[in-house]
């Protein structure tokens, strides 16, 4: 690891080789570069989203998909782009505790999806088994080119942000890693966190609803990275959809709703937390904290 003023006095050569861990687009590293000295871990995270989601194309989101291997087969990066071999490796541990069954399945995923959308699925895989991944990729396939490569940007910044802490030392205190927006949902015909359910976050545009983010939530029924770190919604109506049929099949349940759509508005910066109390007949929600 180096310290924030290491990487504001390395060359730009020196600081090019150390992002490249981190995301190989070259647009977003020079321009990453370009905006040095970084005043402070806040700054530096706030000025790494500003370049990817302001300065950078459909081309560079692309480019940066390049330096990732695909679910499941971190071999591939022997050849290309070793220098993100090890964190790669460490991002996609849990798929190795998956079954064959599941690891079969996610392999055809990524088959379709590379066929459909021409390029290799994008997934902030740090703590997601194989089966969730399983889950989002196979809900991800429902998408159109343009509303995919939206998600994909997004996870890939995700990805980014995660290197960068690995990279350099007290980022990790930054108030911008925190999502703007989480959710949390619990079964109360169980009295348990709904874990395993597919949640999706969409904004409303005059283009028509657009997605933003597709996730699982975890063993608490929270999902906590909906939105990449410094990257907050602006003001406008957004949804919450959770994919309640799904979750009933898996545990065989029957619902009377196959999915809860939660509309609600966005008009500051300040925290939003959407949750779910959901049972097979019933549900509600509230602005939580």
């Amino acid at each position: 690891m180096m310290t924030l003023e290491t990487l504001n006095t390395l060359s730009n050569e020196e600081a090019y080789q150390h992002l490249e861990k981190c995301c190989v687009s070259s647009t977003w590293i020079n321009q990453f570069i370009a905006e040095r000295p970084f005043a402070s871990s806040d700054d530096l995270i706030q000025k790494a989203a500003m370049v990817w989601y302001q300065n950078c194309s459909a081309e560079d989101y692309m480019e940066a998909f390049t330096g990732h291997p695909k679910i499941g087969d971190v071999e591939s990066l022997k050849e290309k782009f070793s220098a993100t071999k090890e964190w790669a490796g460490n991002e996609q541990s849990k798929v190795t505790e998956a079954s064959s069954e599941t690891i079969n399945a996610l392999a055809l995923a990524n088959t379709e999806y590379e066929t459909k959308f021409g390029y290799i699925f994008i997934v902030s895989a740090s703590g997601k088994s194989a089966d969730e991944m399983l889950k989002i990729i196979t809900a991800r396939l429902h998408h159109s080119e343009d509303d995919e490569i939206r998600v994909s940007m997004n996870e890939q910044h995700k990805i980014t942000v995660i290197r960068l802490l690995k990279l350099i030392e007290g980022l990790s205190e930054s108030k911008y890693l925190k999502s703007h927006i989480t959710t949390h949902a619990l079964d109360t015909s169980v009295g348990k966190p709904a874990s395993g359910m597919i949640i999706s976050l969409n904004q409303y545009s005059d283009h028509g609803i657009l997605p933003i983010s597709v996730g699982v939530s975890n063993a608490d029924g929270r999902i906590g990275d909906l939105l990449a770190p410094g990257c907050g919604l602006n003001p406008g109506h957004y949804s919450m959809v959770f994919h309640t049929e799904a979750y009933y099949s898996d545990n065989e349940q029957k619902g009377l709703y196959p999915e809860v759509n939660i509309q609600f508005t966005v008009s500051d910066e300040s925290h939003y937390h959407i949750p779910l109390l959901i049972n097979p007949f019933g549900y509600s929600t509230y602005r939580g904290s």
